[in-house]
């Protein structure tokens, strides 16, 4: 079985400590996200990691499992939308400012992979076309590409660059010319339409992606269990 630690590393972003699971001993890095309110560890109990052992096991992959604080943003209905987004891009400048470079560092890669499943999905992805300049792979799997329905009417400039299937449209496709984008869905997926509207949308700006769709499987973790080993295998087998 590969190695697992549980980290605590602390952002002055955001002022508090995010909980790391990491697996694996060497590889290139994968940062990871749990589906919407999930653990850090959720990738981990519910085996998807566990699908990729074979590659985390002879150093092909190392990965690193975040906590989100999707309680104090999206799903926080206690505070004002305006708040959420604020929320949500601390945390999107945590990713960048602090925590990919000490991945950079560790690494020494200047590009990481980033992965996950439904609105882990969401976030992998988010982040991939907002800093696509550090990502090297993206999977998406069953991922969500907007997040007006946690904003209640609310927009500013900070809910536009945090949904992708709009601010995608007006990108140039230069910048994304070195990323292996990966959109997994199935035909019995709640979110097969936002899939295949972000492959058209990638499709029409020319960026080169795989769009993948099982068939007879719905949204949850045995398709993603099923997907994730194939598409990892692809790149570092």
């Amino acid at each position: 079985m590969p190695r697992i630690e549980h980290t605590d590393f602390y952002s002055h972003i955001l002022g508090m400590s995010l909980k790391v699971e990491v697996t694996g001993h060497f590889g290139h890095p994968i940062l990871m996200f749990p589906t919407s309110n999930g653990d850090y560890t959720q990738n981990h109990d519910f085996k998807l990691n566990e699908s990729i052992n074979w590659f985390v096991e002879h150093g092909k992959v190392k990965l690193y499992n975040i906590e989100t604080i999707d309680k104090y943003s999206f799903y926080d209905k206690n505070i004002h939308p305006s708040e959420r987004i604020r929320n949500y891009e601390l945390y999107m400048q945590f990713l960048i400012q602090e925590y990919v470079p000490y991945l950079q560092a560790l690494h020494s890669e200047h590009r990481i992979a980033v992965a996950g499943a439904s609105f882990g999905g969401y976030h992998a992805s988010n982040f991939a076309f907002r800093f696509p300049d550090v990502v090297s792979h993206l999977f998406c799997l069953s991922g969500a590409f907007t997040i007006r329905n946690f904003m209640d009417g609310f927009s500013n400039d900070q809910v536009y660059y945090n949904c992708p299937r709009e601010f995608m449209k007006n990108d140039v496709a230069w910048k994304y010319s070195h990323m292996h984008i990966v959109l997994s869905t199935s035909d019995e997926d709640i979110c097969l339409a936002q899939t295949q509207e972000m492959a058209g949308i990638l499709a029409s700006k020319g960026i080169s992606h795989w769009y993948d769709e099982r068939k007879w499987i719905s949204h949850d973790w045995p398709l993603w269990r099923m997907v994730f080993p194939m598409f990892i295998g692809k790149f570092f087998s």
